[in-house]
């Protein structure tokens, strides 16, 4: 979330995009190793999208316990993160307070919970003075709140840029990065500053994930703006560092079944993080079938940690492709037009061999091996994902 709802971040990366060069840079938190955290894209849920100022522990207790009865975890999904409105003030030491109304047990134990499910708990402050929502941000007390987070158990930490005007993201989250570094315990870093200064610059070396655009919603026109704007910053993500476009919006009720896997495809081609933002406990078998279509889920957290990027448009019609470990892609076939179209994929356009297999990842089905091209017929708003591979 974010304080000016502007599009000036989406300016931005418009405008400057195309003169950015790729740079890799070291590591968060040690500039000469390699991250161990986030490895792949982070998977899990956040209450934001759903429910706003409204999480509770009660709400975070029983998305915990659904995550595991619904299949969410045993398809990838892990952490479970507490976003705006769960901290109320400092005490006279100057440590951040849960709101005792909200969070009777406390967060340590409500970690301890989380954790009793096989997940892990993540948590949400700011770099500037306040949150989004006016409560205690984390400007002076980056250290002293890391390291509360760390006794309390939180494994993820999701830092906002509201109420920090004057200040430099890459100065201001690089405090936090160090401050995390000396906290005890491992945190995947999450920054939000919702792509103001060109993060994916100086995000590598930071954090393990950076907000690329201004907030995402419930909606096709938004969410494909966000997503299809992505192209070009795939060289500066890399496993433990990845550009993150915002959480999913899947099973909110703002789409139809055909836009939403459009969401879920573009993302994981993206290599995006997957923090779904639904109900969990109520969500549909249609929503809890999008969430965890394993091979989609495949696509994105697949080890070699390539970010796909478009390789083909056409008036309403995009192609975009993810090299796969072992050789293989991920295609998807995006119809962004008002009604239903055919899409010819090329062989050729994505660096597939004259003879390819496919399988359609959505349908789960093999749809055995063709030559130099595939026809498609793809919904409005909709996409035909697919795995490409070099017959033996």
């Amino acid at each position: 979330m974010q304080f000016s709802r502007i599009s000036f971040a989406a300016c931005l990366l418009a405008l400057l995009l195309p003169t950015f060069q790729g740079t890799i840079f070291p590591q968060t938190g040690s500039p000469d190793a390699p991250s161990q955290l986030a490895k792949t894209p982070p998977m899990g849920w956040n209450s934001w999208n759903k429910f706003g100022c409204g999480v509770s522990e009660r709400l975070i207790r029983e998305t915990a316990d659904a995550m595991v009865t619904t299949g969410m975890k045993d398809a990838g999904y892990q952490y479970v993160n507490i976003d705006d409105c769960w901290q109320v003030r400092r005490d006279d030491a100057g440590n951040i307070v849960a709101d005792p109304a909200k969070f009777p047990s406390g967060i340590k134990v409500l970690a301890d919970y989380v954790h009793s499910k096989g997940l892990k708990l993540g948590i949400y402050t700011d770099a500037g003075t306040n949150t989004c929502e006016g409560r205690p941000g984390s400007l002076n007390h980056e250290l002293q709140d890391a390291k509360t987070y760390a006794a309390w158990g939180i494994d993820y930490v999701k830092v906002d840029w509201c109420h920090a005007e004057g200040l430099d993201p890459a100065v201001q989250y690089a405090k936090f990065r160090d401050a995390l570094a000396q906290a005890g315990r491992p945190i995947v870093f999450s920054i939000c500053d919702w792509g103001v200064n060109a993060p994916w610059q100086w995000g590598p070396k930071t954090g393990n994930l950076w907000r690329t655009t201004e907030d995402i919603s419930d909606h096709y026109d938004r969410m494909s703006v966000i997503g299809f704007s992505q192209d070009g910053l795939e060289k500066f993500a890399r496993p433990g560092h990845w550009n993150d476009p915002d959480m999913l919006e899947v099973g909110n009720g703002g789409m139809t079944r055909d836009e939403y896997r459009t969401h879920m495809s573009l993302w994981a081609l993206l290599a995006a993080p997957l923090l779904a933002g639904n109900d969990v406990p109520s969500m549909t078998a249609e929503t809890k079938e999008l969430l965890t279509n394993r091979e989609v889920i495949a696509v994105d957290q697949d080890e070699a940690g390539i970010q796909g990027h478009r390789v083909w448009d056409e008036g309403p019609l995009e192609i975009w492709m993810k090299p796969l470990a072992g050789g293989s892609r991920a295609v998807g076939l995006f119809n962004r037009g008002e009604s239903r179209l055919k899409i010819t994929l090329p062989f050729n356009a994505i660096g597939a061999p004259e003879k390819a297999n496919l399988r359609n990842l959505w349908e789960h089905k093999d749809l055995g091996s063709f030559t130099g091209s595939y026809v498609a017929d793809v919904a409005k708003h909709g996409v035909v994902m697919l795995k490409v591979w070099q017959p033996k």
